[in-house]
């Protein structure tokens, strides 16, 4: 017999993780479509928002709110260093060669943390609040709910900033012809740099609450796998695809993970991967490109 509070409490717990993996997906998804680059170190880039904001608030001891500002700022400035540097230059190059260039720069990020903070465990400050939380008699984490619910917020400030604002409109009109909007006098380049600054900022934020719920390691990178999972699954372009998705695979993943073991997680999402893939290898809500020759 199903026990249906255990059910929904796990679902609860995995539309929680969800709302991350989307947060997360939106990051790689806004310099997807404008760059139309496959950022392998989202995961990293992540982490590494993580590690900031803990020298701030565990090594500084400076309030949260501050280290949580300046975590997101330097992590915004640590993407357009990364465009500038290592992206831009590649221009004109073939995807492959972009694509390892963003391998290359997990492994340096993963490198620096190791230097700088070694490859021990460590924990956040306690910054969310621990009461715990329940919807009827179900029970779920008060870091995973107060988790999702940051994340929801962020996500629907992004898109209205990027619906309205001008910057905003300059990126999706990059995103659906660069020559057009190069031929609209848009600054195409600051425009990419826009795109890796904000995708920075928004792992940053993911960084932090996945550092909350889970602690921080130099692993951590292996959060960007789902969250390639999501994006591929949802639509390398479509900012929605990869809301819907990532709330998809975050309850795949806790009910494998409920009902299976915790080894069978991931092997659940890639199998969700291979069928979408086999489906519709665009993606759920994916562009589908046509060629004309």
């Amino acid at each position: 017999m199903i026990d249906w509070l255990f059910l929904f409490e796990v679902t609860l717990a995995g539309i929680g993780s969800g709302g991350l993996y989307a947060l997360a997906g939106l990051a790689f998804v806004i310099v997807y479509k404008a760059t139309k680059v496959v950022n392998l170190a989202i995961g990293e880039m992540l982490m590494m928002g993580a590690y900031i904001f803990f020298a701030f608030a565990a090594g500084l001891q400076w309030p949260i709110w501050l280290a949580v500002v300046l975590a997101i700022v330097c992590s915004g400035v640590m993407g357009g260093v990364i465009e500038r540097l290592a992206i831009r230059p590649m221009l004109g190059e073939s995807p492959i060669s972009v694509f390892m260039v963003t391998v290359g720069l997990g492994s340096i990020l993963v490198g620096l943390v190791e230097l700088i903070w070694t490859a021990d465990q460590r924990r956040l400050p306690e910054f969310l609040p621990t009461e715990p939380i329940f919807i009827g008699e179900a029970f779920i984490s008060s870091k995973v709910f107060y988790g999702f619910w940051v994340a929801v917020a962020l996500v629907a400030i992004v898109v209205a900033v990027f619906r309205y604002w001008r910057g905003g409109i300059a990126l999706r009109a990059t995103a659906s012809d660069q020559g057009a909007a190069y031929a609209m006098g848009i600054n195409v380049p600051r425009v990419f740099s826009l795109a890796w600054t904000a995708s920075a900022a928004l792992a940053a934020v993911a960084g932090i609450v996945v550092g909350a719920i889970g602690g921080l390691s130099s692993s951590m990178g292996v959060f960007g796998l789902s969250v390639l999972v999501v994006v591929i699954v949802g639509g390398l372009d479509s900012v929605v695809g990869a809301l819907l998705a990532g709330l998809l695979i975050g309850v795949l993943e806790a009910w494998a993970g409920a009902y299976l073991g915790g080894e069978y997680k991931l092997l659940v999402t890639f199998i969700v991967l291979v069928a979408v893939l086999m489906l519709r290898p665009y993606g759920l809500f994916g562009t589908r490109e046509i060629e004309r020759l």
